[in-house]
């Protein structure tokens, strides 16, 4: 009975992964540029209910970012991830697959993972802020162009992202106004240095834009757990209680020694 009741849950669960894979669909866009990947990624997760799975590095500055989500979903927002790649003029190549088969689901990076920056109680002092992308062709102009940035407003130098090619991102933090200004100094230092490639700012980020991101260390904090007491009875019984004195057995001739001194 026992083992007629495992196989029947096997095939229940195997129904529901089978139900699952069929309701789903893989979506896929390709630039020669990080920043070009990141607003690109940016726009399909605003124009379609589609999860951002994270983004895939080649070499030779080719990105991809990976969607996933319904299949009408997914068709559009590849569709508008294409047209924004067009407009930076990175665009490679993209691609729908409707029901994705599940051996392709666990040999490639293309599941529902997510990279979470604030598992295990980690979380970043630069959420929510706007984000700022300058990639230049060569580590020195971007090295330039991040002093640059720093020293023209008030944002956070976050991480830098190498995608080959020669190509680096420098990625700051900071208010919108204050991303924008420090992107453009360091435009102007990243072409007075060497190669200026491309520079992106998102305004608003979303929450899996966010998790997707690279992040240095130091902007990652742990949430130290509250210490309270094992047993609190306990301790409270051993604390030593300050007790009045009761007042019906003070002496009852003190208001007469009052009356007399007076």
């Amino acid at each position: 009975m026992e083992i007629s009741n495992q196989r029947s849950l096997n095939a229940i669960e195997g129904v529901s992964n089978r139900d699952t894979f069929q309701d789903t669909a893989l979506g896929l866009v390709s630039t020669r540029s990080f920043p070009a990947i990141v607003g690109t990624a940016d726009m399909m997760l605003k124009s379609a209910g589609v999860h951002l799975v994270g983004y895939e590095k080649i070499g030779g500055g080719y990105c991809t970012a990976i969607v996933r989500g319904g299949i009408a979903d997914v068709r559009l927002a590849v569709e508008s991830g294409v047209q924004t790649a067009e407009q930076f003029g990175q665009l490679v190549s993209s691609l729908v697959i409707p029901r994705p088969y599940p051996n392709l689901d666990i040999v490639l990076p293309i599941t529902t993972r997510f990279t979470k920056l604030m598992e295990d109680g980690n979380y970043s002092r630069l959420s929510n802020q706007a984000i700022g992308l300058v990639e230049t062709r060569g580590f020195p102009a971007m090295v330039g162009a991040c002093d640059a940035m720093l020293k023209a407003a008030d944002v956070h130098l976050a991480a830098y992202e190498k995608i080959g090619g020669g190509l680096c991102t420098a990625i700051i933090r900071g208010s919108v106004a204050n991303v924008a200004v420090a992107v453009e100094a360091g435009m102007f230092e990243a072409e007075r240095i060497g190669e200026l490639n491309a520079v992106m700012v998102i305004p608003r980020p979303l929450d899996e834009m966010e998790q997707t991101l690279p992040l240095a260390s130091c902007w990652i904090e742990e949430r130290e757990p509250l210490n309270l007491p094992v047993n609190i009875k306990e301790q409270v019984a051993e604390i030593e209680v300050l007790r009045l004195p009761d007042l019906t057995k003070l002496p009852t001739k003190i208001a007469e020694e009052l009356w007399n001194d007076e």
